[in-house]
């Protein structure tokens, strides 16, 4: 997992998003914040999808792969 956490990022959801990320975090013993980045990187790494070296947009890069 990434390094220290430094970037805010709000976002609004469904109740029924917000009720299955408590009930999987809680059911694997992790913030929800964990969570969403446990499911976000898993995702990534199962599909290849990674960031620039430079840091810029992943977006970018998945969609010249999907071009």
């Amino acid at each position: 997992m990434p390094g220290a956490k430094t970037i805010s990022v709000s976002y609004r959801v469904s109740a029924r998003f917000k009720q299955l990320l408590e009930a999987a975090a809680d059911r694997d013993r992790r913030s929800q914040t964990n969570m969403l980045e446990h499911l976000l990187f898993e995702y990534c790494e199962s599909h290849g999808i990674q960031p620039d070296d430079e840091g810029s947009n992943a977006i970018e890069s998945v969609q010249e792969v999907t071009k």
